[in-house]
């Protein structure tokens, strides 16, 4: 025993100096640079956008290397859209199951850190067996018996040339690119139930417009009906108002099936059934667009964007198998050593006389593997290039988003003005047109011209300013959301439906999922 306990020292101090001595083949990861750019426009963007007299016409200023706020969609200043956004935090399928994938991550970057420690297991058996009798004289058999055995193995492979840490620092690395998929999950969410929000408002305001238009045009084919009675109108008046009245009519149920399916698939992204779905209306009058917006620098979206840093995971991830590879193609060093006792009878295990240990050092040199370790290091290495361009890809998109909604959003100034300036004539013609009417100076056709204008106009500004608020939404989530350190996640760590408590930023995710594209 004495001796056993001698050897072990020795051969720690050996594994000891082996494991200080060694290296980690294979490169070293380094995290690429952003993009030396300080804008996403070719053209500079202007300061602010036009103004136009009409609600929710504003002018947005952009606020240049602004902070995007890490509970942005609070900047609309509406508690309804909050409730929501806070609901579908607490109560979506996709946010556990993103978790679900973390914690499984996590937990398997955690086995895999048991790699750098011997293993030791504990056996104990009994066997029961009888000797062959056949080289003896048929008067000398052996009875059977009756072997018990208990024992102690130690098995450890020395990491000489960081194969081990490098398949650790892979599964870090998975782990990493989990967590910024979840934060991509929540940023995605949250983007899709304001946008559906804003969406579901504005068929709701189409739609009440669109009431009223139907409403007075049916006071109007009364009034022709009975003209036409006394003969104070033709046939053809009536009808055209009944023709007007029919084309109106029917553009309201392709706005109320539209209502319908954003509801539902508002319910989805709330995490209740369509027929559960409770939800107070959100009017366009009741959001606030926010005047400042934040356009934060392209380093700072490298930095925070949750679809880039999965790729930039991804990537470390990839150079790590490099090294992994690497290190299969040399040599080996494993120790192993057990100690035990067998004996005839379970009392007797341990009795003197009954001990037997073993230990020894093992080396492996790879000499002929038909070229496969060669082959699957060259994969890997194709493995990390893949990587990176994947990387380069997703930054090229990340900041072709925020330059879609940067643009989107001044063009979407320029459209609500000229489109609320185009409401207002067409409600000032209608009104002259129905003063012209009642006095006979035009006819049944004109004032039909007239009210038709005026839909489509106040049909045209309501979504107009739908877009607005819609593309200002795209802008905050395709900036990255605002959580640039996902060590501290205040968001993941609320598993109720309350509204998120102040916390500090979290590391944002795109699944791979972009970024809300602006309001077509």
């Amino acid at each position: 025993m004495i001796q056993l306990q001698s050897a072990i020292r020795q051969i720690a101090v050996v594994a000891a100096v082996f494991a200080l001595a060694g290296c980690a083949v294979g490169p070293n990861f380094r995290a690429p640079a952003a993009p030396g750019v300080d804008r996403y426009t070719a053209a500079p963007l202007p300061r602010a956008t036009v103004g136009a007299e009409t609600a929710g016409g504003d002018v947005q200023h952009f606020l240049a290397g602004a902070a995007v706020p890490q509970r942005w969609w609070m900047a609309f200043g509406n508690a309804e859209l909050d409730r929501r956004v806070a609901q579908a935090f607490g109560h979506s399928p996709t946010i556990a199951a993103a978790t679900a994938a973390l914690k499984q991550a996590e937990e398997t970057a955690k086995a895999a850190d048991g790699s750098l420690f011997p293993a030791l297991d504990a056996k104990a058996g009994a066997t029961r067996q009888r000797q062959s009798s056949a080289a003896f004289s048929d008067a000398f058999k052996f009875p059977p018996l009756t072997v018990y055995n208990a024992s102690v193995n130690v098995g450890y492979v020395f990491d000489l040339f960081g194969g081990v840490r490098r398949g650790i620092e892979a599964q870090a690395a998975q782990a990493d690119v989990q967590r910024a998929q979840l934060d991509a999950t929540y940023l995605t969410l949250a983007a899709n139930v304001v946008t559906a929000s804003l969406q579901e408002a504005s068929l709701r305001e189409q739609v009440a417009a669109m009431r009223a238009i139907i409403a007075s045009l049916k006071q109007e084919l009364d009034i022709a009906s009975r003209q036409q009675a006394i003969g104070a109108k033709s046939l053809a008046d009536t009808l055209a108002v009944r023709a007007q009245l029919a084309a109106a009519e029917a553009t309201l149920p392709p706005l109320e099936k539209q209502r319908a399916a954003t509801q539902n698939q508002l319910a989805t992204y709330l995490g209740v059934p369509a027929a559960q779905l409770r939800l107070e209306p959100v009017t366009l009058a009741a959001v606030t667009l926010p005047t400042g917006v934040p356009v934060s620098l392209p380093s700072t979206v490298v930095a925070q964007r949750p679809d880039i840093r999965a790729a930039a995971a991804q990537l470390h991830a990839a150079t790590a198998q490099v090294g992994v590879a690497t290190a299969d193609m040399l040599p080996q060093i494993t120790l192993s050593g057990s100690l035990g006792s067998s004996a005839l009878r379970s009392g007797d295990l341990f009795a003197a006389g009954t001990g037997a240990w073993s230990i020894g050092l093992g080396l492996v040199q790879p000499l002929f593997h038909g070229g496969q370790l060669l082959h699957k290091k060259r994969a890997a290495e194709a493995g990390m290039a893949a990587a990176a361009a994947d990387w380069r890809q997703t930054v090229l998109v990340a900041f072709q988003n925020v330059a879609d909604t940067l643009q989107a959003l001044d063009y979407d100034a320029q459209t609500l003005k000229a489109q609320a300036a185009a409401a207002r004539d067409a409600a000032k013609l209608l009104a002259l047109t129905r003063s012209q009417y009642r006095v006979g100076a035009v006819g049944y056709l004109a004032l039909l011209s007239a009210e038709r204008q005026y839909r489509q106009a106040r049909s045209a500004a309501i979504v107009a300013r739908t877009a607005r608020l819609a593309d200002t939404a795209a802008l905050y989530a395709a900036l990255g959301g605002g959580w640039p350190d996902s060590a501290q996640t205040p968001l993941r760590s609320r598993a109720s439906g309350t509204a998120p408590a102040p916390a500090a930023a979290n590391r944002a995710r795109a699944p791979r999922e972009p970024a809300p594209t602006p309001h077509q």
